[in-house]
């Protein structure tokens, strides 16, 4: 199966999404597809998918125009997408998940026969390499575990159709570890000889990895399309942002020396079968990444610290005092403020608009005289999007518009309005194209200069190598390490993997 999309356009409004695109998809190819944060790459998959109907251009498949009236259509004619925010519902089982909207399959004697419907399961589970039960239900699994098994859902359009499948991943390896990035990878490679894949990342050394021909996508347009093989990453970097890639990615010569308070101190704290005996210090001024695989125990400890699974032994400091931190409210009380990595479900409120997000942790700040000001928050928000370079149509715009970048611009600001001085930044760049992740690097050397405490969990090695004062290494739940990462001094990324695993 063949698809071309000829001068596709999309207009929502005064902002024009998509601009007259042009891009096809062969058998048997991975075609990457690359660009900035609301260059147009997401409204481009949805149009894609059969979730967003375009304003003018034709969608050909085999060279026949077709028109799709939802996601179901284009299921129908095997095309399926893993989007970047996930779909899973969890309250469902796993296997629930992969096959709704087609209970029908597995009907026996007028039942759903889950038995079956879980056997079918397995079998596309098991293309992709995943080790999970159907019966489990899906708000039980780790994120990378549910990615997987958005891919896996993806699949089972294998069942429905005897062409040749379009599977659409966008940001699919956004939270995965190397080795489930591998076995991605070799399943896609396994795959190639019955379907055909889009690769949507901002992660440019995997996308030239992995696919055969790459479009670039710039201010809504495609503005390049090449093989791999003439393709490398400086040069796709300066396509996207229109400069040379730096070599101070991190910004390096503005990290300066942290101060000698201590915003935040941990004593021996612990939770059962998470982390035990863990006890840190944070400065003012001074990033502390902390480094380790999945299950290291690195995401349950800062999410202790901000009240959302509390710890059960031991004592946290802010500034010398003992607090007790039961709930996030309390930590935000205390000036605690948390970035999380699942910004869709934990970060943001999707319904409501930036405006109204941005002033979220902290109302205070948007008081009038007869209750909340519209005229006080609007303008707050302006700032922010000023500050923080937010492509966003204005202040009122649904959050949810956004591309996952701009979002997450939206949610530090959101903390930095609630004028948190300890900001916990998990993943604080995912889904983050490279020109934004540079301005995220640069705010937080502002945020240090500025005085700022920040902890963080990366999204790379290199990149907690890069941003951090100190790297903290654990595994199985403890410290194993503190390793110097000073201006000048950087430690290799060998060095602390030894201590990872």
């Amino acid at each position: 199966m063949t698809i071309r999309l000829e001068n596709i356009t999309k207009i929502y409004g005064p902002v024009t999404a998509i601009k007259k695109a042009n891009i096809e998809i062969n058998p048997g190819e991975v075609v990457g597809l690359v660009g900035e944060n609301g260059a147009g790459k997401s409204t481009l998959m949805r149009v894609l998918a059969g979730g967003t109907k375009p304003t003018s251009g034709t969608y050909l498949i085999d060279g026949e125009p077709v028109q799709f009236n939802g996601p179901l259509d284009a299921n129908d004619a095997g095309i399926a997408m893993v989007y970047q925010e996930q779909s899973l519902i969890l309250t469902m089982s796993v296997a629930e998940n992969m096959y709704l909207g087609q209970e029908g399959r597995f009907l026996k004697h007028g039942l759903v026969d889950h038995d079956a419907m879980r056997k079918a399961a397995k079998r596309n589970l098991e293309k992709v390499g995943v080790d999970v039960d159907p019966a489990m239900i899906a708000g039980d699994l780790s994120f990378a575990q549910r990615q997987m098994v958005e891919l896996a859902k993806a699949l089972t359009l294998e069942e429905r159709t005897s062409d040749r499948l379009i599977v659409l991943l966008d940001e699919p390896t956004s939270v995965l570890e190397q080795a489930e990035i591998d076995v991605l990878f070799a399943r896609i490679r396994d795959l190639k000889s019955r379907a055909s894949f889009i690769f949507v990342s901002h992660r440019l050394d995997e996308v030239l990895a992995i696919s055969d021909r790459i479009y670039v996508m710039k201010d809504a347009e495609v503005v390049a399309e090449m093989p791999v093989s003439e393709s490398h990453e400086t040069k796709l970097h300066e396509i996207m942002v229109g400069r040379t890639l730096e070599h101070n990615f991190y910004l390096e010569d503005r990290q300066v020396a942290p101060q000698n308070t201590v915003a935040l101190e941990l004593r021996h704290l612990g939770r059962d079968n998470a982390f035990k005996d863990v006890s840190l210090e944070i400065h003012l001024g001074e990033v502390l990444g902390i480094a380790g695989v999945i299950g290291s125990g690195r995401e349950a400890l800062v999410r202790a610290v901000f009240g959302m699974e509390p710890a059960k032994s031991g004592d946290i400091l802010l500034h010398g005092k003992k607090v007790d931190i039961p709930d996030p409210s309390i930590a935000v009380k205390h000036g605690i403020g948390f970035v999380p990595s699942e910004r869709a479900t934990e970060g943001m409120v999707a319904m409501l608009s930036i405006s109204e997000n941005i002033s979220l942790a902290n109302l205070d700040s948007v008081k009038g005289p007869l209750g909340l000001s519209k005229g006080k928050e609007t303008s707050l928000a302006k700032r922010w999007i000023e500050r923080l370079s937010i492509r966003a149509p204005g202040p009122e715009a649904p959050i949810r518009s956004l591309s996952g970048g701009n979002q997450q611009k939206v949610v530090i600001a959101k903390w930095l309005n609630a004028q948190s001085k300890v900001l916990i930044l998990d993943h604080p760049t995912r889904g983050v194209d490279v020109g934004a992740k540079h301005e995220v690097f640069s705010l937080i050397r502002d945020l240090c200069e500025e005085g700022y405490a920040i902890l963080l969990l990366a999204d790379t090695l290199a990149e907690t190598i890069g941003l951090s004062h100190r790297v903290l290494v654990m595994r199985d739940g403890e410290l194993q390490a503190e390793i110097d990462a000073s201006a000048g001094n950087k430690p290799s990324q060998t060095s602390i993997v030894e201590h990872m695993v």
